[in-house]
């Protein structure tokens, strides 16, 4: 499998991996200058006890692969309420931050707080999505929180360090770090459903791929996978789908999901992954949106679709 981890958890070509870790500077570059430009818009107030309104949960692990994480915990439903759970991981620039800072990549600067707030009282604008959607999207969107409203996610957000994508025993250290840790300690202390199929894991960027890498390996804790604008190498979509299609003969009833935009950096490469999942008969999600690889872009659709497919496919 070691051609399966070029720029997941593999050693890569020179040259692949020049270009890939380019890739990845530049999106850094242009998220810092987004970061810095512009801040996220402030949540609306939700009273506790209404849907969508949320607590959050601030953690520390001493002497683990990650030493934060905050939890953001659904506010409604009554004590009896159960959730489904999903590990979200940030993008490397919150990798590069402190850990206390960088653990709110998805609640603060990924505007997931406010997500969770609109897709639980459509309908959704595209106000919500920072303007980043089409007509026909929008619409798909709110006719299936017609059809099913959102029912809740505990969204687990860990600290993802600055991983090196070639380290894989750093990958499966954190790896070990969110099912042997992280997800028995949301168990214990939220309002959270217990079984792997109601546990899903998702990331952006450098966290998409570490999702995909560790979702895929550890198959047996969760019941769904995705990535949003994952770092991917186009080289490695066929080892990805040999890994995916391992993943789903261990577990299969694993739902996968990849979504990329038409401004992604790794469009090309998301999309290749996607055929080649298709290719080896591994039933997935594809989606292709609107945005560029930009905290804009994770404020308004990252955060939505993502909260969207899990909520769907969790809550089975």
């Amino acid at each position: 499998m070691k051609g399966a981890r070029h720029e997941a958890s593999g050693v890569a070509p020179v040259g692949r991996r020049a270009v890939a870790l380019g890739a990845l500077a530049m999106v850094l570059g242009c998220q810092r200058r987004s970061e810095a430009a512009s801040t996220p818009a402030p949540s609306s107030p939700v009273e506790a006890g209404t849907r969508g309104a949320t607590r959050l949960l601030d953690w520390t692990f001493e002497g683990a692969a990650s030493p934060r994480a905050v939890i953001v915990v659904p506010a409604w439903g009554g004590a009896d309420a159960r959730f489904p759970v999903l590990v979200a991981l940030h993008g490397r620039g919150e990798a590069r931050k402190p850990p206390a800072e960088g653990a709110l990549g998805w609640p603060r600067d990924y505007a997931l707080v406010r997500a969770i707030s609109r897709v639980a009282a459509p309908p959704l604008t595209a106000a919500d999505f920072e303007g980043f959607v089409d007509a026909p999207r929008l619409g798909t969107l709110n006719q299936r929180l017609h059809d099913r409203p959102f029912g809740g996610l505990i969204v687990a957000c860990p600290y993802l360090p600055d991983l090196d994508l070639a380290d894989d025993h750093a990958i499966a250290d954190f790896g070990a770090f969110l099912t042997n840790t992280l997800l028995p300690r949301v168990r214990r202390e939220t309002p959270a459903r217990a079984e792997a199929l109601a546990t899903g894991i998702d990331g952006v960027s450098l966290g998409g791929a570490v999702a995909l890498a560790v979702g895929l390996d550890r198959s047996d804790a969760f019941g769904a996978v995705g990535a949003v604008q994952p770092a991917l190498d186009r080289a490695d979509a066929t080892q990805w789908a040999a890994r995916a299609k391992a993943a789903r003969a261990r577990h299969p009833g694993l739902a996968l999901h990849l979504l990329t935009s038409d401004g992604d950096y790794f469009r090309e490469a998301v999309r290749a992954t996607s055929t080649a999942l298709q290719d080896a008969g591994v039933h997935h999600d594809f989606d292709l949106v609107v945005g560029p690889h930009d905290y804009p872009f994770n404020r308004g659709p990252g955060s939505i679709e993502m909260l969207l497919w899990h909520d769907r496919a969790l809550g089975r």
